[in-house]
């Protein structure tokens, strides 16, 4: 059994750690809104991108980003680089390996966290840093030109991004997205065009043109992403560090009843003993 001062102490310590807590939970609540102000939907530009499509007859071009060579895979997989998020970078790494259990391939890793679950399971990954915000642009640009690297020298079929995604800020998911092959999103092409493709007169090849076209949209929409796994960053510390704020109310709770019990006791048993003193002492006289 704890002695008083010993309790005392550990209520102390609650009390300290229980504001920390709090003070992480107001940084987790500014970065959140200052970042869902700044984070920009660029949906315009990737539905003008996407409606390039609408002037070719996307079936009859040949290209491996509109038809796999090969069943193997890239998965990417964005974690944080920092902890206090829960099991949400725990999540995205075990959605990343059970995607390659089911088409092999690689991983490729953003995030110190997800480096450290990727060594835990024992897969070969390729790692990046996390992502920065303020690096957020040429980070998304990096990362697409080594994938479609990649994907042009070992000829991987599908790229996957597996991402936490910001449902509320008190709710996060793990999402996936599949790059590539290319497919257009529901009404991302537009209307049908009022023409036939055999009357279009193409200056590159339609081949040409599609890869640079899916090259655009995958960069920006990696960045888009890289925003949106931010976000749920933030959110998924706050709900964790709010749980753990619950965990330490609990057991701060204990402790007090512990600390009064014990003090209690003592006070009895000190009071016993005056009594029996002062009984022997009047006996004695």
């Amino acid at each position: 059994m704890k002695t008083v001062s010993a309790l005392k102490k550990d209520l102390e310590f609650n009390g300290g750690l229980f504001s920390l807590i709090e003070v992480l939970k107001t940084i987790a609540v500014s970065q959140y809104r200052a970042l869902e102000h700044r984070l920009k939907g660029y949906e315009e530009l990737l539905k003008t991108i996407e409606g390039f499509f609408r002037f070719f007859d996307i079936s009859s071009v040949e290209h491996p980003f509109l038809s796999p060579q090969k069943n193997s895979q890239i998965v990417l997989a964005i974690t944080s680089d920092s902890g206090l998020l829960g099991g949400l970078n725990a999540s995205v790494v075990a959605h990343a390996i059970k995607e390659l259990s089911d088409i092999p391939g690689r991983l490729v890793v953003m995030g110190e966290r997800g480096k450290i679950y990727a060594r835990e399971a024992a897969v070969t990954y390729t790692a990046f840093g996390g992502v920065k915000e303020e690096e957020r642009s040429a980070q998304a640009i990096q990362v697409r030109d080594y994938l479609i690297q990649k994907i042009a020298e070992e000829q991987f079929g599908y790229l996957k991004v597996i991402f936490p995604f910001p449902a509320s800020f008190t709710i996060q998911r793990v999402e996936t997205l599949q790059f590539l092959p290319f497919k257009l999103g529901a009404g991302a092409g537009g209307a049908q065009a009022n023409f036939s493709f055999s009357d279009i007169i193409f200056e590159s090849d339609p081949a040409r043109i599609v890869e640079y076209l899916v090259y655009l949209w995958m960069g920006q929409k990696l960045f888009e992403i890289f925003g949106l796994s931010r976000l749920a960053e933030f959110a998924a510390r706050y709900v964790h560090l709010e749980e753990s704020a619950q965990k330490l109310k609990d057991l701060d709770k204990k402790t007090k009843l512990e600390y009064f019990r014990v003090r209690h006791e003592i006070i009895d048993r000190n009071m016993r003993e005056l009594f029996s003193a002062r009984q022997l002492y009047a006996h004695k006289r």
